[in-house]
């Protein structure tokens, strides 16, 4: 029963058959292999236009190195509050920026609002440089809290942020799982909304070490190059990358992934929702699920072999948990099975 995070699941078959065969013999490195160039172009059709495609190892790496490349002198990047580059990368935005740093912007829901967007970037006046200057807004899709923005939230965002001018950079850690749950092709839920950069990730998802950028416009990426090597994201043998990609996106594998994920979480849902000592603390749609568990509960769980994170209330759902609660994420992956939630809903069910 483990539901720590989808970090903890394993590579997918597909992905290892593919890492063994082009492991084999020479291949061109540093991203020139024939393997690569065909990935690439993967990702154009994937997204029905041209785009550039940088592959890197972490999903912090992709969101620093996407700053990274927009960066201004005195950079500021606009962020939710519970954003995961503001709260779990360890200052990597701000190291690899070389001193940009990361300003919250408040919302429910785990999303950017707008109006207080608008409000936030109004602090910058261009002719006070004490302040630093705005650089990019950054949205996370899923969001931190497991929920998704809608198209129409997605567009009054980049309204504003085009409006000044900025990047809109999107954290797809879990790009797949929220494509799945709005049923959207990749081109919509990214720069058909306005959004320039896309942190695409497949590492939670089956892969074993498989990140991207993606830049909708390639003529803004001729810096590129020298961002990643500066980084030192540029591997050398990138066609084991991009040898995880290509089995990734073939007929559809990834969604596959994302689709049985989400089921599972569904699952996991209804049986928290059922259970008289535990209940869900807001509602989710992808494979990430928010709980308030008695306390007592939660360690009779464990000690029945139950893995999950206490995790801290974001900053407006403090009220939700009473002095014998503790909020706990669960998370379910592409190798999560219909027994390890059932035996989950069994023991919960049970109480303390």
């Amino acid at each position: 029963m483990i539901f720590a995070s989808d970090n903890w699941s394993g590579a997918h078959p597909a992905v290892n058959d593919a890492l063994a065969r082009h492991g084999e013999g020479m291949a061109a490195a540093y991203g020139t292999s024939d393997l690569d160039k065909a990935v690439e172009k993967r990702f154009d059709e994937l997204f029905e236009r041209e785009v550039a495609v940088f592959f890197v190892g972490t999903g912090t790496a992709a969101n620093s190195l996407a700053f990274a490349s927009v960066n201004r002198p005195g950079g500021v990047v606009l962020c939710h509050r519970e954003a995961h580059v503001i709260e779990d990368e360890c200052g990597a935005p701000e190291f690899f920026t070389h001193g940009a740093r990361m300003a919250p912007v408040d919302g429910s829901a785990g999303k950017i609002d707008p109006v207080r967007l608008k409000r936030e970037l109004e602090r910058f006046k261009p002719d006070f440089v004490h302040a630093g200057q705005p650089m990019a807004v950054t949205v996370s899709q899923p969001t931190e809290v497991g929920t998704l923005y809608t198209s129409d939230e997605l567009d009054a965002i980049s309204a504003v942020t085009r409006g000044k001018g900025l990047t809109l950079h999107m954290d797809g850690a879990r790009f797949a799982n929220g494509l799945v749950a709005t049923g959207q092709s990749p081109a919509e839920m990214t720069w058909k909304r306005g959004v320039d950069i896309l942190s695409f990730g497949a590492t939670k998802n089956g892969c074993w070490c498989a990140e991207a950028i993606v830049v909708f416009d390639p003529a803004k990426a001729s810096q590129f190059p020298y961002i990643r090597k500066r980084g030192a994201q540029l591997f050398s043998k990138t066609r084991f990358v991009a040898a995880q990609f290509m089995a990734y996106l073939d007929d559809g594998l990834w969604l596959e992934l994302a689709g049985h994920a989400n089921r599972m979480a569904d699952r996991l849902r209804s049986a928290i929702d059922a259970s008289p000592h535990a209940r869900l603390a807001w509602p989710t749609v992808t494979n990430e699920i928010f709980a308030v568990i008695e306390k007592a509960t939660a360690e009779r769980l464990r000690t029945k072999g139950a893995v999950f994170y206490d995790w801290n209330p974001p900053h407006d759902a403090h009220d939700l948990i009473g002095p014998d609660e503790m909020l706990a994420r669960l998370v379910t992956s592409w190798s999560t099975s219909e027994s390890d939630v059932d035996r989950f809903a069994e023991s919960i069910e049970a109480g303390a």
